[in-house]
């Protein structure tokens, strides 16, 4: 079993008092916003079957949403819309998410702990933690908190579209989403740019 706190741990007996950690939801899909939690836990607390969002079931990561967000310090969850990652890119989206997320917590962590290699746009004292969601207890926390969050704005869409099966997929590039998108063409809340392919 790895321990989820050894690296948060290490930050902490370096001197630090408050860490977050910040993952993102939804750069892959073909529609829909990018969401992006930031959480501070408690130090040392043991969620039981934390871990990455993508290897627990929808059921479990559910019940751990409202687990975290009772038992964080402080957590924030935020988004960058459609027209945003156009505008932008989905990378530079995913740090205006970032940043919106961190910008919620109170107190304000002294070092972000950021899933993933890149952390450019980050306009906090921040670390780039690969695979960060398998190995930090604050990043595993976010990683569920932004993939919930995601998911239930895109099952909301789903009743606005159904034809699109946004409930199943919820806006991956899957066979069925592909097979909506020949038949029905663009809803407004697909990414242009992910699919000029198509065109």
């Amino acid at each position: 079993m790895i321990d989820l706190w050894e690296l948060e741990n290490e930050i902490y007996d370096s001197g630090l008092r408050l860490l977050c950690g910040v993952d993102e939801a939804g750069r892959g899909p073909l529609a829909g916003p990018v969401y992006a939690a930031a959480v501070i836990l408690p130090r040392g607390l043991i969620i039981e079957g934390l871990n990455d969002s993508k290897k627990l079931s929808e059921k479990k990561r559910e019940e751990l949403f409202d687990q975290i967000c009772e038992s964080a310090v402080t957590c924030g969850i935020a988004s960058a819309s459609v027209e945003e990652i156009e505008e932008h890119n989905i990378l530079a989206a995913t740090f205006l998410a970032m940043n919106r997320a961190i910008d919620q917590l109170s107190p304000r962590p002294e070092l972000a702990l950021i899933d993933g290699n890149r952390n450019t746009g980050i306009r906090y004292a921040s670390r780039c933690i690969v695979k960060g969601d398998a190995k930090c207890a604050d990043i595993a926390a976010a990683s569920i908190l932004a993939k919930v969050s995601r998911d239930r704005y895109m099952l909301e869409q789903a009743a606005l579209y159904p034809q699109y099966h946004f409930e199943q997929h919820k806006g991956y590039g899957t066979k069925l989403h592909y097979e909506a998108l020949r038949e029905y063409g663009l809803s407004p809340i697909h990414r242009l740019s992910f699919l000029k392919k198509m065109h």
